[in-house]
């Protein structure tokens, strides 16, 4: 029987690309949903509910690639990234601050970013340390 293996930092950099397409359509999805129809709730609840799958899957993929993560700095950097586009997702929801979208991009970006450093640069000496282990 073949066990397949789902690196999580793979699964860290395919949730923040899916994540960063969902940001760039999500206005035209809401000028298109304004257009054919003024109370489409339930659209726009899928459409945003889609935020909170990011924040869960991410925080997965944060969790797995710590845990196999060789580097200390890159896992300081990969929960407080995360932790800044969770902050700048649930503020966007529920209107808190106005803040720019650049840094929900930005952070999003540095999380990509730093997942792919650390599949990269994990230097283990055993199989047990590394990015490479079962998901």
């Amino acid at each position: 029987m073949n066990i397949i293996k789902i690196n999580s930092d793979h699964v860290g950099i395919t949730t923040g690309i899916l994540c960063a397409i969902h940001c760039m359509f999500s206005p035209f999805f809401y000028v298109y949903q304004a257009s054919i129809s003024s109370n489409n709730f339930e659209a726009s609840f899928l459409w945003d509910s889609m935020n909170y799958i990011f924040i869960i899957i991410s925080f997965i993929a944060v969790y797995k690639s710590v845990l196999n993560s060789s580097n200390s700095i890159i896992k300081s950097i990969l929960f407080i990234s995360w932790f800044a586009l969770t902050i700048l997702i649930l503020n966007e929801q529920f209107e808190i601050l106005h803040l720019q979208e650049v840094y929900t991009y930005l952070s999003a970006s540095i999380l990509c970013v730093t997942h792919f450093y650390n599949l990269k640069n994990c230097r283990c000496d055993n199989d047990d340390c590394c990015s490479h282990k079962k998901f």
